[in-house]
């Protein structure tokens, strides 16, 4: 095939890769965008948030019928109907991957499907369906992402030990299921396949779940989960694995023994490793740390001047919202503006049962780096729109400069605490104070309150909580 030319090649399609691509069309840039899979969208849109989001949603349903018998509505247990459950999720993977592609079209963002393999610093091989296809760009924006972690103790060629991608199959209800890590992946699947009817053995390494959250936000997780669950058993560690019939037998270490159990399916959630090896980086000048992340500048540029890299590929927080940001960072910087990534606030969700989220500064952070702070909270069992469906166990968080009043962090633990996050996010990137908040008028009755009696509170005159007191608005 005959080489073409362009000014930006994204390679990756996910949701880092197709926002820059669409972002540099949207500019004027003539932009091609290369993915290996079928489908655009990347592992959040095909194999991770969203799949595992519309699953959440549904078995929270069976969840929400068993609970409403003490109001008086009483439901017969639910028939299950995986198939249909099945082609339920993939129909919403469908439409926003045909959605994507439609995007792309629209804007004359050239697709080639294929798996993209660097030639030089400006030159890039496609392995294409009908051939290989060669592509030379002025810049690139490497997004290639990154894929579950499966030690060489866990991989027996068993489908029964599955990693996130498999667990978001539902091929069945196991009545045995081990997970393996406590975080995210681990707590959220866990939680899908508990209210589907397995038993659910968690297996966590450190001694608490969902390590990157404050202890007292994950609490109502955690209490939550244990009655879901069958167990949460921390400091613990897997030792071997191997396949027994139709089960996995287990060697693992608790509470200084060892124990060897049996599961009908076993699901390993123990991190994600970079896509970075055999794409011919090694003919390029892009660097990769220790751990095989591709490094970059603050504004997205790895060590070959050609070459940008952004989302899961460069480390961080492995967040899609995450990618996105990096990926306009990434082309504004190409588009000659001089934009950096620094001071950008994430916001991190984990969709359990209460979900929980967070932004800026987390307790465990702000005495790492030695940061002055006061903790201001606000306990869901005084919000009445709370009250109003039974889901007092959440708790507003803030963390709060105690000689500026500035937000250093905020944390939610409660149902929708994702949706409730972005406000917090605002918050902090327009350098709010608690005054701020706290003098904004929020609707009632709703969970967004509690934003604002956290705020409230801070200086010592909440409605709903008593606080304790602090001088007045200044």
């Amino acid at each position: 095939m005959d080489t073409i030319k362009t000014e930006i090649v994204v390679v990756g399609a996910g949701p880092g890769g197709y926002a820059a691509a669409f972002y540099a069309a949207d500019l004027g840039k003539q932009v091609i965008l290369i993915e290996r899979e079928q489908r655009l969208g990347g592992v959040c849109l095909n194999r991770g948030c969203i799949p595992s989001k519309a699953l959440l949603y549904a078995t929270h349903q069976i969840v929400n019928a068993r609970e409403s018998a003490h109001r008086g509505i009483t439901f017969t247990e639910p028939t299950l109907d995986l198939t249909k459950l099945r082609v339920w999720k993939e129909s919403i993977i469908d439409k926003l991957g045909n959605g994507v592609a439609t995007l792309a079209k629209m804007r004359n963002v050239t697709v080639i499907k294929g798996r993209a393999y660097f030639e030089g610093s400006q030159k890039l091989r496609v392995e294409t369906e009908s051939g290989q296809q060669f592509v030379e760009y002025d810049k690139a924006i490497l997004a290639v992402g990154s894929s579950a972690a499966m030690p060489k103790a866990f991989d027996l060629g068993n489908p029964r030990v599955m990693n996130s991608t498999g667990a978001l199959e539902i091929e069945d209800v196991p009545e045995s299921l081990l997970v393996v890590g406590g975080g995210y992946i681990g707590m959220e699947m866990g939680t899908v396949y508990a209210a589907l009817g397995s038993k659910v053995t968690v297996v966590e390494a450190m001694d608490n779940i969902l390590a990157g959250a404050d202890p007292d936000l994950a609490r109502p997780v955690v209490a939550i989960a244990k009655k879901a669950f069958k167990e949460i058993r921390l400091k613990a560690r897997v030792l071997k694995m191997a396949t027994a019939g139709k089960q996995i037998k287990v060697e693992m270490e608790y509470n200084g023994q060892k124990l060897e159990e049996y599961y009908d399916r076993v699901l390993v959630a123990v991190g994600r490793v970079p896509n970075s090896n055999d794409i011919g980086l090694e003919n390029t000048g892009v660097q990769l740390d220790e751990k095989g992340y591709v490094k970059v500048n603050h504004h997205q540029q790895t060590d070959d001047p050609n070459i940008y890299a952004i989302g899961d590929i460069v480390g961080g927080v492995l967040l899609a919202h995450k990618a996105h940001k990096e990926g306009r960072i990434a082309v504004e910087n190409i588009n000659g503006e001089n934009v950096v990534n620094e001071n950008v606030v994430i916001p991190a969700v984990v969709f359990t049962d209460p979900e929980l989220a967070w932004c800026g500064l987390t307790e465990a952070e702000a005495k790492e780096k030695g940061i002055n702070y006061v903790v201001s909270k606000f306990p869901w069992s005084a919000s009445g729109r709370a009250l109003s469906f039974d889901r007092t166990d959440g708790l507003t968080k803030m963390l709060i400069d105690p000689d500026s009043d500035r937000v250093l962090g905020v944390g939610i633990c409660g149902s929708n605490a994702g949706e409730l996050i972005g406000e917090a996010t605002l918050a902090m990137e327009m350098g709010a104070t608690a005054e701020d908040i706290a003098l904004t008028v929020h609707p009632h009755p709703t969970l967004s309150e509690t934003l604002m009696e956290c705020a409230e509170a801070f200086y010592g005159h909440a409605t709903h909580t008593i606080a304790k007191k602090k001088p007045s608005f200044h």
